[in-house]
């Protein structure tokens, strides 16, 4: 089947490629997996019966990630803050204010993130053959552990495989089991896993999700969501998709029956991710604003404010201070913030993204050493209630006690920004866990190092 045309969208200075296809009472934007590649989906038949029953349901939107199929190659793994922003640059320019996120496995733990920072934007959720995480941890023992992906990306630097027969038979015994002895499209998905990505993408990919973790983001969700799985997936195990589930409040969760990862190569699995979606597209109403989404918060605060106005007189305090607010608010602006309120020596700013709320503390911090004033910061990622100008929650609250945590010149981040800033460059030093004045529980806390 002729593939429909591909328009770009700018995202900062990355061009994504995407598709959309069809006409509709609503969109679906399809998050794709690992490798994807717009013009290559539509030569396989069984993909492009599935698009084409999809755009029926609504208008679909598809699109490569950046760095992968005709989106602009980049040297490293995007951050899942880039991806969503991507997201966001696509739905912009095709026009498209809200939409059902349809998330394929890792294109899934983008939709979670998507769904909880953009709420107002998200129509619904549907999670397919997806995992809140990549690697084995104490709650998630079905995944391999971190070591094992660690020795074959070492194998892999040092005897390359990818594109190799051995490789492509891995990759079809995994992802598309039913369809091992079909040459027709054994040959078709070595071309799209080569014309999806590079070997070193590949790898960079492998990296970033090695340390992926969206579980804290979950609870976080407030838009209908559906989850679905194939219980014999032989990539991503059924009791990740059931975690995704029971952790997203008010989830519905679809199991049916299959081997297969990429679940459209099979009639039956087609049949019910169709049926599934109908319905789902069919409940959804018209929510009446979102009052509560995933934001990253920031509190600094000036070290020893008073003793320093008092050495200095008020004066010359207040040009001071009156340089360091200036500093503040050319900070947040320049990393997309918005300040909600100065409190006393200090500013609350909140963020759509961590990596930028992480960056624009340290921003502060340095532009107010260069004043001759220490500060310290501390950022935090969760579920905020906007009442009207003003921000309210435990994660505010929770963001206020990690910047009491930290000294002199600090930045310290929960391990929640941590997770969700992986592949950003920035290094941490752990400061392990601590208890937190009102807030239940130990926190694990990390103070920025490097690569800001």
């Amino acid at each position: 089947m002729k593939a429909p045309p591909v328009h770009y969208a700018k995202s900062g200075d990355v061009h994504i490629a995407y598709q959309a296809v069809g006409t509709g009472p609503l969109d679906i934007l399809m998050t794709p997996g690992s490798t994807s590649n717009l013009d290559l989906y539509w030569e396989e038949p069984s993909f492009a019966r599935f698009f084409t029953a999809v755009a029926k349901i609504g208008r679909l939107i598809l699109f490569d990630k950046r760095g992968t199929g005709l989106s602009d190659r980049i040297a490293l793994a995007a951050t899942l803050e880039e991806r969503i922003d991507d997201m966001r640059a696509v739905l912009d320019s095709a026009q498209s204010s809200r939409a059902i996120i349809f998330g394929l496995s890792e294109g899934g733990t983008m939709g979670i993130l998507f769904a909880a920072t953009y709420p107002d934007r998200t129509a619904g959720l549907v999670v397919y053959g997806s995992s809140a995480r990549w690697t084995r941890a104490p709650d998630h023992p079905w995944l391999p552990p971190r070591e094992e992906t660690l020795t074959y990306l070492a194998n892999q630097e040092r005897e390359p495989t990818f594109g190799s027969k051995e490789s492509l038979d891995a990759a079809i015994a995994a992802m598309a089991p039913s369809r091992s002895n079909d040459a027709a499209f054994k040959e078709w998905f070595g071309r799209l896993g080569r014309s999806g990505s590079s070997p070193a993408s590949r790898l960079a990919l492998t990296r970033f999700n090695m340390d992926s973790d969206v579980r804290d983001v979950l609870p976080t969700i407030h838009v209908p969501t559906l989850v679905l799985h194939q219980t014999g997936d032989r990539d991503v195990p059924i009791e990740s998709g059931r975690y995704i589930a029971k952790h997203i409040p008010g989830a519905r969760l679809v199991e049916f029956p299959g081997i297969d990862h990429i679940f459209n190569v099979d009639p039956e699995g087609t049949t019910v991710v169709l049926r599934e979606i109908r319905n789902f597209a069919r409940g959804l109403t018209t929510p009446s604003g979102a009052d509560r989404l995933l934001t990253t918060v920031l509190f600094t605060d000036i070290v020893d404010s008073t003793r320093t106005a008092a050495k200095l007189g008020d004066q010359e305090w207040g040009k001071i201070l009156d340089q360091h607010w200036r500093d503040a608010r050319t900070e947040i602006a320049r990393f997309q913030g918005r300040e909600v309120k100065t409190l006393g020596d200090g500013v609350l700013a909140t963020f759509d993204g961590p990596t930028r709320g992480v960056r624009c503390a340290c921003a502060i911090r340095d532009a107010a050493r260069s004043a001759g004033i220490e500060i310290r910061a501390g950022v935090h990622t969760g579920e905020c209630l906007v009442s009207g100008n003003d921000l309210q929650g435990v994660a505010v609250n929770l963001a206020h006690r990690v910047m009491e945590k930290a000294g002199t010149g600090e930045v310290l981040v929960s391990s929640t920004v941590r997770d969700l800033t992986v592949g950003s460059g920035i290094r941490y030093r752990d400061r392990g866990q601590s208890s937190l004045k009102g807030i239940e529980g130990k926190w694990n806390l990390l103070e920025v190092e490097s690569g800001y």
